[in-house]
């Protein structure tokens, strides 16, 4: 077993949740923060020391369909452009029960529970291992407990609605706040890490 940790980042809003009420593409609440200085920060804080991304299928469809065009803007906010060659040029793993092939370089798909595939990625390698904005696979590595940090963005809207990333039912844990910074909108990052 390597010490590799295991990371998750989300944006939440202040009830709690990683989408609007109009689904997982409803994203309006997160809208007017992803572009801010606090927010573009934290999303480089979350990759600087991961070398393995862990998405869910509907993710890697949109990050893979979005950020390798951005990787190649040089017009791009270059804390965008980190972002995206990274994610274009790391290990990616995907859990999908349905696709069979990847059809992004550097990606394999994983048809197995998260905690089993956390366990394998554990077991070689270095570097953190990043559950990139997937709720399909934070929640039952929360479960498990099986994160060692937890990247938050907390916007400052109630969306009413929506998917939840706190169910009830999780097993208790104690979480020690190692990063705070909190944006002009009212848009906070957040790093907590998993104290054992």
């Amino acid at each position: 077993m390597t010490s590799r940790k295991v990371t998750a980042n989300l944006s939440l809003t202040l009830d709690g949740r990683y989408h609007g009420p109009g689904g997982p593409g409803d994203f309006a609440p997160f809208v007017p923060y992803v572009t801010t200085d606090v927010a573009r920060d934290h999303m480089n804080r979350i990759w600087e020391n991961a070398t393995t991304a862990l998405l869910g299928r509907i993710n890697a469809e949109g990050f893979l369909g979005y950020w390798p065009s951005v990787a190649e803007d040089d017009n791009a906010d270059p804390r965008d452009r980190g972002y995206a060659k990274w994610l274009v040029d790391t290990e990616k793993v995907v859990l999908s029960t349905t696709l069979t092939d990847s059809p992004w370089g550097r990606t394999r798909v994983v048809n197995a529970p998260a905690a089993d595939v956390v366990a394998d990625l554990k077991a070689t390698g270095a570097g953190d291992i990043l559950v990139n904005s997937s709720a399909s696979i934070i929640k039952p590595l929360l479960a498990a407990d099986l994160l060692d940090r937890l990247y938050l963005m907390i916007f400052p809207e109630i969306a009413g609605g929506g998917g939840r990333l706190f169910d009830d039912g999780l097993p208790a844990t104690k979480w020690t706040l190692t990063h705070q910074e909190t944006g002009a909108l009212g848009e906070m990052a957040m790093v907590y890490d998993r104290a054992r």
